[in-house]
């Protein structure tokens, strides 16, 4: 892909709320302008759930059930997904385009991620590493092909206040009972 090519660009994040975990997802073109926008509603996994699932249930919450969702009830196809979430990063096991995580730069595990081979970029004072899923190293030098065209153009983590944003507005209207 030729970085003059238009592309579309995923962004997804899952956060733990009151009501249980909410997910956001929004495609924009290279540019940053929205494409498609869907949320889900809250899921709350019970007592029951918790057991089984164990240390599983985060990221089967946040890819498998939440993430695939809204990946999947979206009409544009997705170049390559951004998560703020580390539990996201599990969702390209279901899909088959890159999956990029943004490290927070304050997050414990940063310096070791930094220097991991499924590391994209490393990271700066004020952002961490980015990283791919470690099952999935070819994405290493698919990401280095695609970030480029994205680089001055797009900061990877803004679209993450806008989503978060937008899922606020939808609740005061409600929108948020109609997406995933």
């Amino acid at each position: 892909m030729s970085q003059a090519s238009i592309l579309h660009v995923g962004f997804l994040t899952v956060f733990q709320e009151a009501n249980g975990f909410v997910g956001g997802y929004l495609v924009t073109n290279n540019w940053g302008r929205p494409l498609e926008f869907r949320l889900s509603s809250a899921v709350q996994p019970n007592r029951v759930q918790q057991i089984l699932y164990a240390d599983t249930l985060r990221p089967y919450l946040c890819a498998d059930l939440i993430g695939k969702t809204l990946v999947d009830k979206t009409s544009i196809p997705p170049h390559l997904l951004v998560t703020d979430t580390d539990a996201v990063l599990e969702l390209r096991l279901k899909v088959d385009v890159p999956v990029l995580w943004l490290v927070p730069a304050d997050d414990p595990r940063a310096a070791t991620l930094a220097s991991e081979p499924h590391c994209v970029r490393p990271g700066t004072e004020k952002r961490g590493p980015l990283v791919c899923h470690p099952r999935y190293l070819q994405d290493v030098e698919s990401l280095a092909e695609i970030l480029p065209g994205l680089q001055g153009v797009m900061d990877l983590a803004e679209p993450f206040a806008r989503i978060r944003e937008a899922i606020g507005e939808a609740r005061k209207t409600g929108v948020g009972q109609k997406a995933a």
